[in-house]
């Protein structure tokens, strides 16, 4: 499948997605071969190990978008409940890479440098890349947070980045901002070698720039675990259904309610005693009209399952 097919199919995917991928994307495209010739001609291990972080955020993104795709193919009977989470294992390959490629590289390269006491060559050349590659991912980020703000209500990006399902919009949140500290650490260590003329201050941004991508890479890990491991939808849609069932005439009681996300999709299990109907046909008429209006009010409920009962 070459870039281009996994793109189209990423734009049917959802637009918040979509969107923060290629601000993203095109962010981390335009800066990392700025980044690689720059730490060449100035041998700064600070802006070598942003450069391999770019590329690494480069990679990260066609791997959501393969993702996105992927999680677009149809039920089967090997499959029956479709692909959508190949979206969360692509999220989960992203933050391994992020911790392998980015963090553990970038404190390889800062403990190198620290051993070889290597002079910074041309450091106005090196502050100019990473205040340009600054001002790019504050770009990014602040278009990622725009299609965050349209689904994250009153809550707090920390408090919807803990809750959300969206694992693509995720890992770029964590990603433009992982590049944002990182950036502004290597503009510090370049900036305290020039004044000082000691090179192993850069060398200990390029040590402090790994140690933060590799905790940013295990804490975006730990909240796509979750959604690998299966988790329902978020609680204030928890809550909105169970008031749309309970409003309906025809159900006496909701007993239970299942949810799990599949990517974009989800799949949703009702047990509910249902209020006295003249006979079975009827019941199963109130039923039908029931699963309608639910999938009317939460159009991302792609199953659904109904079960009538007496208890729990």
């Amino acid at each position: 499948m070459n870039l281009w097919s996994v793109i189209e199919g990423a734009l049917v995917a959802g637009a918040d997605s979509k969107k923060s991928i290629f601000y993203a994307l095109s962010a981390n495209g335009a800066i990392t071969v700025v980044k690689a010739v720059a730490a060449f001609v100035t041998g700064s291990g600070s802006l070598l190990a942003e450069a391999v972080h770019s590329l690494a955020d480069c990679g990260n993104q066609a791997l959501l978008l393969l993702g996105l795709s992927k999680a677009k193919h149809p039920p089967s009977d090997e499959f029956p409940l479709g692909s959508g989470k190949e979206i969360y294992f692509w999220s989960f390959i992203v933050a391994i890479l992020l911790f392998s490629m980015g963090g553990l590289f970038s404190i390889n390269e800062g403990i190198h440098k620290l051993q070889a006491h290597e002079p910074l060559r041309m450091p106005a050349l090196a502050l100019g890349v990473l205040v340009f590659a600054l001002f790019a991912e504050g770009a990014a980020l602040f278009g990622c947070i725009r299609e965050i703000n349209k689904v994250r209500g009153e809550r707090s990006l920390l408090r919807w980045f803990r809750e959300s399902r969206q694992s693509e919009l995720i890992v770029i949140f964590a990603e433009d901002l992982a590049a944002l500290l990182g950036l502004s650490l290597a503009i510090i260590a370049v900036a305290a070698s020039w004044i000082t003329g000691e090179p192993r201050y850069d060398a200990m941004g390029s040590i402090a720039i790994g140690t933060v991508l590799v905790l940013v890479a295990v804490f975006l890990a730990k909240e796509v675990k979750d959604l690998l491991v299966g988790q329902g939808v978020e609680k204030p849609v928890r809550k909105e259904m169970l008031a749309f069932l309970q409003a309906q005439q025809q159900v006496d009681a909701v007993l239970n309610l299942r949810t799990l996300h599949m990517g974009t999709d989800v799949m949703v299990a009702i047990k509910a005693r249902m209020a006295r109907h003249p006979d079975d046909v009827s019941m199963i008429e109130s039923i039908n009209e029931i699963e309608k209006a639910f999938k009317g009010r939460f159009p991302e409920v792609a199953w659904l399952f109904f079960e009538p009962d007496l208890r729990d």
